[in-house]
């Protein structure tokens, strides 16, 4: 599950904006904005295209006892 931190902090490992990460998910930026300090309770495919952009940068999402991001091994 992503959570505001993970995709705040995903975003900043990658080093994508959120007008260059709004705009390749595919939603507003306003929006983008709003998930990330939990103001919205946003669409599974939302955060299906946020992650998958996230991930197409580089980020890994790990589903351990406690969710963590971390760059791919082949961009560290």
């Amino acid at each position: 599950m992503l959570t505001p931190a993970l995709i705040r902090g995903a975003r900043a490992m990658v080093q994508l904006s959120q007008d260059e990460l709004s705009r390749r998910a595919g939603i507003g930026k306003a929006t983008l904005a709003a998930i990330e300090v939990g103001k919205t309770d946003p669409r599974a495919s939302t955060l299906s295209a946020i992650q998958r952009v996230l991930e197409d940068a580089g980020a890994e999402f790990t589903n351990e006892a406690r969710p963590a991001v971390r760059l791919r091994g082949d961009n560290a």
